[in-house]
């Protein structure tokens, strides 16, 4: 990032908290129907259009680290096998035998040269082709070259591994947009996996992700864990396209320097020299459309990850990717020892503040008393998300009564920013 960008942003922060109003220009928002959170049937559209049509994150090259291994991955409804094959290339398949639909791939983890189904034992190479069938004289014209396993589309960030059910859908980088581009400080294709563990929520999947896209909340529930990192009202929201967004916000103006960030202190923690002055002493976070939330630092990547397991549930995953840390410790983030947890860990007290509402709203959110939404300026990233989730569905095939209104047009979505050109009318003003 250029230091006049660096200028820009810093400039913005200050603006936004003198406003004492939304931005001229900025849309009214109309209120989000409840039934989005409730209902069965936007869940199901959810579940067929926003998440079999997105790019979702499913692995990170740790956990197939050489060729042949291979992992099993559900998480997004189909079974899906994620394979690093002996030619170096990572793949994704149905794990699904293309005989009588077993599946081939039993294990949570493993390495193999082949892929044996263990049903009747019809093999595949790790680039999913089948390469034996036993009794094959007893097939009359099966094409062994038209049997192979079904792929998935798999592209990677980094060392990261990505998976889309839709063979229509922009590239992994296309659908990123300039985030690929701001995230080259960040040094993906060096981080390690430091940790990943998954809790389940009692809630709908949006309710928990939402409570990760705003500040608003910060000085309520977050007085002592939050509060004293980020300045909520100099936060700046952007909007890019495709749902995503970030949010970037500075220290409280009385914030002691050596404790400017929330984990400056950790000992033995290897930073990423390339991050530069905002990532290195503010707070962002990005919005990955449509279940990766990030706050990013020079310390490490920790994406919490959002994925609907029924519409009232949810499992959240709790990752730590980070530089190489040696025979150290491997850092994590997100979670604590706990001996009474059945995977040994608890989440830690900020995540803990963010989801200890979440099963009372959804009670809540069933009941006649809970009619719409109203989210303001600061919540905008919820509302962009929200469009976008009907944008993937297709507008005119969310029924009128759960669709929200395409309010945030172009002109609010990066590149374009109007809150720019306010600034530099009001400079050009003083100057006068």
């Amino acid at each position: 990032m250029d230091s006049a960008t660096i200028a820009t942003l810093k400039a913005m922060m200050e603006w936004e908290g003198q406003r004492k109003g939304p931005p001229a220009g900025f849309p009214s928002l109309p209120d989000v129907p409840a039934a989005r959170y409730t209902s069965a049937e936007y869940y199901r559209l959810e579940q067929e259009h926003v998440f079999g049509k997105s790019w979702l994150f499913a692995a990170h090259l740790d956990e197939v680290p050489e060729p042949g291994s291979f992992m099993r991955w559900n998480n997004a409804g189909d079974p899906i096998i994620i394979v690093h094959g002996t030619d170096g290339v990572v793949r994704a398949f149905y794990n699904t035998c293309r005989h009588r639909g077993a599946p081939v791939v039993t294990e949570d983890r493993g390495c193999a040269k082949r892929l044996v189904c263990p049903y009747h034992a019809w093999t595949y190479k790790t680039d999913g082709s089948l390469i034996g069938v036993p009794e094959r004289q007893n097939f009359v014209d099966l094409d062994l070259t038209t049997r192979g396993l079904i792929p998935v589309r798999c592209e990677m960030f980094g060392q990261l591994i990505f998976v889309n059910f839709d063979d229509e859908a922009p590239t992994l980088r296309e659908w990123l947009g300039p985030i690929a581009e701001e995230w080259e400080e960040f040094g993906f294709d060096k981080l390690r996996l430091a940790a990943r563990h998954t809790f389940d929520l009692a809630c709908n999947w949006k309710v928990a992700m939402e409570a990760n896209m705003e500040v608003y909340h910060v000085p309520f529930i977050q007085p002592e864990t939050v509060a004293p990192l980020v300045d909520a009202k100099r936060n700046v929201n952007h909007l890019y396209p495709n749902g995503h967004g970030r949010m970037l916000a500075p220290p409280p103006r009385d914030m002691q320097g050596e404790t400017v960030r929330a984990i400056e202190n950790a000992p033995n923690w290897i930073t990423i020299d390339t991050v530069g002055e905002l990532g290195r002493t503010h707070t962002q976070s990005y919005t990955i459309f449509p279940n990766w939330v990030s706050p990013q630092s020079n310390f490490f990547v920790p994406p919490l990850i959002f994925w609907p397991t029924s519409r009232t549930t949810t499992r959240l995953e709790l990752i730590t990717m980070a530089p190489d840390w040696g025979d150290g410790e491997a850092p994590d983030l997100w979670t604590v020892p706990d001996e009474t947890s059945p995977n040994g860990r608890a989440m830690a007290k900020l995540i803990q503040e963010d989801t200890q509402f979440g099963e009372a709203i959804q009670r809540s959110m069933e009941s006649r008393g809970f009619k719409s939404v109203p989210l303001s300026y600061q919540e905008a990233r919820i509302y962009w998300f929200h469009q976008h989730c009907d944008r993937m569905i297709g507008p005119d095939v969310v029924p009128p009564h759960l669709r929200v209104e395409q309010a945030i047009g172009s002109d609010w979505v990066s590149p374009n920013d109007p809150r720019v050109r306010m600034l530099d009318a009001e400079k050009q003003e003083a100057a006068e």
